[in-house]
């Protein structure tokens, strides 16, 4: 049986990618589409963030705050609102799936 890769972000570490999926996957669900991230949760997220591999792109002049909003297929996700305003969405497993980058 192969032993999971260990995920380590700035604010948290997980044993394995299958426990971070879940974590911020629960995270993702506990808010409707339209609302507005706790503080706490952005915490992790912006760490979660900086992993994405166009992780630049995506925070461009800074983070604000995130959002939940609707997505493809009747999904939500997540949404980067930057310090100018403009709006980015970015998958949470593709920014789990980048190569090892302390966020």
């Amino acid at each position: 049986m192969s032993k999971g890769q260990p995920i380590k972000i700035a604010t948290r570490q997980f044993t394995k990618k299958g426990d971070a999926v879940a974590f911020f996957r629960a995270m993702l669900n506990r808010y409707k589409p339209g609302e507005r991230v706790s503080d706490e949760d952005g915490k992790d997220l912006a760490a979660l963030l900086r992993r994405h591999p166009d992780a630049e792109d995506k925070i461009g002049p800074g983070i604000n705050h995130f959002e939940v909003m609707s997505a493809d297929y009747n999904t939500q996700c997540f949404w980067v609102v930057r310090s100018d305003e403009t709006i980015e969405r970015f998958s949470f497993v593709a920014c789990l799936g980048a190569e090892s980058r302390d966020g």
